[in-house]
């Protein structure tokens, strides 16, 4: 599982991201704590606990006091709004400054996402229906 460049708290705490994201984890729903996942992944629990921290500093999760790590209410609304925000200035920025350098219509790259947006809501239906 940790086989990042990245400090392996860091892919932790990215990892349990990706999960509230998806919707792996609900709102109010307990994640495993520092200990199990020290067990489990073989690491060191100040490790785990670093990553936590992160967490419940990025708003991500909240600790009950003697209970354990939950997933905090608009979590994923959280970093819903924070990744568009990374999409838009990392991804979409510089595909516009550089189909502007080819001479590539905006209106080509707009038709171009559209028509690949259709392919994959197909591809997605078709395996729903096997």
């Amino acid at each position: 599982m940790f086989d990042g460049r990245d400090p392996i708290y860091v892919q932790i705490a990215d990892q349990i991201r990706q999960d509230v994201l998806r919707g792996d984890l609900q709102p109010e729903e307990q994640v495993m704590s520092t200990t199990q996942y020290a067990t489990t992944f073989r690491i060191n629990p100040a490790t785990a606990a670093k990553a936590f921290a992160q967490l419940v500093d990025d708003g991500i999760l909240y600790k009950r006091r003697g209970v354990g790590m939950f997933v905090a209410p608009g979590a994923r609304d959280r970093l819903r709004a924070e990744g568009r925000e990374t999409f838009f200035a990392e991804t979409v920025d510089p595909v516009a400054d550089h189909a502007r350098a080819l001479g590539i219509p905006l209106e080509d790259v707009i038709a171009r996402l559209r028509a690949h947006a259709a392919r994959t809501a197909g591809d997605r239906q078709d395996g729903a229906a096997s």
